[in-house]
C-alpha cells in the first residue's frame, strides 16, 4: 500500500467527522470557507507546512502557531477541529483531511469538483469561461475549480472531473505525439 493511500485512509474518518460536525452546527458554508483558507495558506507557506509536520515541535507550540495565524480568520468550530488534529498527532495531514472534507461537502451539496492544473494562473474571466464550459459538458449545476499552477506543463492546462481528464497542455500534447511516433516504429 502506498503512503498516499495510507494518508487517504487516515484522512477519511477525520473528513467525515468534520462534515458531520458542520452539518450538526449548520455551518457547512463556514467550514468550506475555513477549509479553503487553510488550503490556500498551506499552499503558499512551506514554513507552516514544515512546522506542522515536524515531530520535534511540541503540540502546544503547534497550537500556538495555528492560533497566531488563524484565530481571526477561522470559526471557533474549525479552530477546535484543528486543535483535535494536533492532539491526535494528525495535523501533519491536515491538507489531505481538508481536501477530503471539501470533496465530501461538495458532493452532499451537489457541487462538482474540477481539478485544474495550469502552467500560468487563470484570470477570473478565464475561470468563469471554464466553469461555463464544464457545466455544459458535464451537466453539473455548480462547478468548483481547484486550481494548481504547474510550470512543468509548459503551456496550456489540464482538467480532471471525476475520472475524466481533458489535457490541453503542451506537455500532454508532446507526450501524445511521442507515443504516436513510437507506435510507428
Amino acid at each position: 500500500m502506498s503512503s498516499k493511500s495510507v494518508v487517504a485512509k487516515v484522512a477519511q474518518p477525520y473528513a467525515e467527522a468534520l462534515l458531520e460536525l458542520a452539518k450538526e452546527t449548520s455551518c457547512i458554508d463556514n467550514c468550506n470557507k475555513d477549509s479553503n483558507v487553510i488550503l490556500d495558506t498551506l499552499k503558499t507557506s512551506k514554513d507552516l507546512k514544515a512546522s506542522l509536520s515536524n515531530p520535534l515541535i511540541t503540540s502546544s507550540t503547534k497550537k500556538d502557531i495555528l492560533k497566531n495565524i488563524f484565530s481571526d480568520q477561522l470559526t471557533e468550530t474549525f479552530m477546535s477541529f484543528l486543535m483535535v488534529l494536533v492532539d491526535r498527532r494528525r495535523i501533519d495531514v491536515v491538507e489531505v483531511i481538508v481536501e477530503k472534507y471539501l470533496e465530501l461537502a461538495y458532493k452532499t451539496s451537489a457541487v462538482t469538483i474540477a481539478k485544474v492544473f495550469t502552467a500560468v494562473p487563470f484570470s477570473p474571466e478565464q475561470c468563469d469561461l471554464l466553469i461555463d464550459k464544464l457545466k455544459s459538458m458535464t451537466g453539473a449545476q455548480e462547478i468548483k475549480l481547484i486550481i494548481t499552477v504547474d510550470t512543468e506543463l509548459i503551456g496550456g492546462f489540464s482538467v480532471q472531473v471525476g475520472s475524466k481528464v481533458i489535457d490541453t497542455s503542451l506537455k500532454g500534447q508532446l507526450n501524445q505525439m511521442a507515443s504516436y511516433l513510437e507506435g510507428d516504429s
